[in-house]
């Protein structure tokens, strides 16, 4: 599931203003996160034991006193028996949110369903998984990530299509969620949330308060 994270970053970059001023990325937030410990692309572990080991011996060394302060941007769940995907900047919208949270559902599914039938997905090093986050953190939607398995360069729009339509067009199906995560071609047309800010700030030309109004006017979408 690590080699999707990137993709679903790209959905959800919100965060282009950091103190007043426009910083050139779509998730800032992204950046700020990664100063703190224990972030970013979980390294691989062989089996649950030597995950459930690395945790252990952290706890025993003082560094954390339980698995809850380990926040990479993809963890087993320390108290429900779930993963938890982290990577995501803030939706501002609900339907945003809604769509990413079954495009999450339908990668567990599908890859669940590969180990199922004795197949198996790629597994690829984090070094190369964080290339491509910080392509999302910089450009969001409108740039290009690395296809690992191609080693070639495509428009985030071209793989985040092909995740949806051909890799969990099965699953979403079956989970009955096909129209929450169709949302995503919406979003790819109109863009992210950071997009939006980006846009409302420019024809405002100076000050954030015509953005703010924008991000009350986006949390209220779908819930008033």
């Amino acid at each position: 599931a690590r080699y999707f994270l990137p993709h679903l970053l790209c959905l959800s970059t919100s965060s282009p203003f950091w103190q007043g001023r426009n910083t050139g990325l779509k998730s800032y937030r992204s950046v700020v996160w990664r100063n703190f410990p224990r972030t970013g692309i979980p390294r691989i572990h062989q089996s649950w034991a030597a995950y459930r080991g690395m945790v252990d011996s952290m706890v025993r060394c003082g560094s954390i006193p339980d698995a809850t302060k380990i926040w990479w941007d993809l963890r087993p769940h320390p108290v429900y028996d779930t993963l938890e995907f982290r990577v995501c900047d803030i939706c501002t919208r609900v339907d945003e949110a809604v769509c990413i949270a079954a495009i999450f559902q339908a990668i567990v599914a599908k890859l669940w369903k590969l180990r199922r039938d004795n197949m198996t997905f790629r597994l690829y090093p984090a070094e190369l998984i964080e290339e491509n986050k910080w392509r999302a953190v910089r450009y969001g939607l409108d740039g290009k990530l690395i296809d690992l398995g191609k080693e070639e360069e495509m428009d985030a729009r071209e793989l985040l299509d092909e995740l949806i339509d051909w890799f969990l067009g099965d699953v979403l199906d079956e989970l009955g969620s096909r129209e929450q995560a169709d949302y995503a071609y919406t979003m790819m047309e109109e863009g992210t949330s950071g997009d939006r800010q980006l846009a409302r700030h420019r024809e405002a030309g100076d000050g954030l308060r015509p953005v703010v109004d924008l991000l009350v006017e986006d949390t209220l979408d779908g819930v008033a």
